[in-house]
């Protein structure tokens, strides 16, 4: 959990979009992290102080000349003591000061005080965030080294439609995570595959697995966090696609074996999290196959094993890991797998980790180093196979 026991300085200016600000928090305190808010005097006209304050769980600061315990002053001490500042949403009367060096209330001194990171999330009329002046503001702060996440094209509350919506609360929180997390794969570029694979018997029926691709996404999204360049190759899915990556949808082992081969040569890690069918039926029906009979037989053929093709393929600089979907005798088979396939590090799970959220996983590596991890949330899994990759690397 990136963000667990960091503290965070959470800014809210006076945009329609501060409501958001409240889930935000609620989130942020979910993953563990302790949350400062700070309000400017027009925020609080949009949600009041006794809201954030409590999904927070900490006072809210908007006074510049409010004295902590300890008589400390409170710019200095929420500048000082902060892991991370974030201003959801921010104005473009807020991005102006702050690209201006201009510090007059309690938000823009802890932002000039603090050399913590600052992630900005604009929110405004889109008309306001294409001017000139605002985008100059930005550009001179992101290469400074502000981050930002958003904003996004939609429909605006003043009627409008435009960028300059708040990014999603989710992106948003992702953002934080990025902005708190090691670079240890910058430069590396990453291909994940994610999903299962469908072959058809009809055009209404299909050959297919329970997997979501959950565990695929997670691995992409933490690469991603990490600093690598990541493709992710999926397979149907109902999950969001992931920001900051190339995203490659296909439907068929064989187009999920034509984008890998495609990929394969400039990657330096591959991760082949897919389930990817073993089986497709030998005749697809152009029509609907109807209920007429009693029983219905349909013949079956191996489709192409993209991964046993990828360990041929495989350079020595590259690393390759795969997944091993067992049902008994998991590391006896995991290992066969690991061998057979070529492979420098084997996942193995059990049917039990499909279309759902955690997972219990054994990583094995060429040497026989076998890491038997506990129940786990995926994303936290992602990163833990991310870490064996990342010391092999070193």
């Amino acid at each position: 959990m990136v963000l667990k026991d960091k503290k965070i300085v959470l800014g809210v200016t006076g945009a329609i979009a501060a409501y958001k600000a409240l889930e935000l928090t609620r989130l942020l305190v979910k993953e563990e992290a302790t949350v400062w808010p700070v309000m400017t005097a027009s925020a609080r006209e949009f949600i009041t102080p006794l809201s954030l304050s409590t999904l927070a769980r900490n006072a809210v600061s908007s006074d510049l000349f409010e004295l902590t315990e300890g008589s400390k002053i409170s710019h200095i001490e929420l500048a000082q003591s902060s892991d991370l500042i974030v201003v959801a949403p921010a104005t473009a009367n807020l991005i102006g000061k702050v690209a201006s060096g201009i510090s007059d209330d309690l938000l823009t001194t802890v932002i000039s005080a603090s050399g913590a990171p600052v992630l900005i999330a604009p929110a405004m009329n889109c008309k306001m965030w294409e001017n000139r002046i605002v985008q100059e503001n930005v550009a001179r702060l992101k290469k400074l080294g502000y981050l930002f996440v958003g904003p996004e094209t939609g429909e605006l509350a003043c009627g409008y439609e435009g960028r300059g919506r708040l990014a999603e609360v989710s992106d948003i929180l992702e953002a934080c995570e990025d902005a708190l997390t090691i670079k240890d794969l910058k430069g590396e570029k990453v291909l994940v595959t994610a999903g299962p694979t469908r072959e058809a018997i009809d055009p209404v029926r299909f050959v297919s697995n329970a997997s979501s691709g959950r565990m695929g996404y997670a691995l992409a999204r933490a690469a991603r966090r990490r600093g690598a360049e990541v493709v992710l190759v999926s397979g149907p899915s109902y999950l969001p696609k992931p920001s900051g990556i190339t995203f490659v949808p296909v439907t068929t082992a064989e187009e999920m074996r034509d984008a890998c081969v495609r990929y394969y040569p400039q990657s330096t890690i591959v991760v082949m999290a897919a389930a990817i069918a073993d089986y497709r039926p030998t005749k697809s029906y152009p029509t609907k196959v109807k209920k007429d009979a009693k029983t219905l037989s349909i013949e079956m053929e191996r489709t192409v094993d993209v991964l046993h093709y990828m360990g041929k393929k495989k350079k020595e600089a590259q690393i390759l890991v795969g997944f091993a979907l067992e049902t008994e005798n998991i590391e006896e088979n995991a290992k066969k797998k690991l061998g057979e396939k070529n492979l420098d590090l084997v996942v193995a799970n059990t049917p039990a980790g499909l279309d759902s959220l955690t997972n219990q996983v054994t990583i094995i590596n060429r040497d026989n180093d076998i890491e038997v991890l506990p129940p786990l949330g995926k994303d936290e899994i992602a990163d833990r196979i991310l870490d064996r990759v990342a010391r092999m690397r070193e």
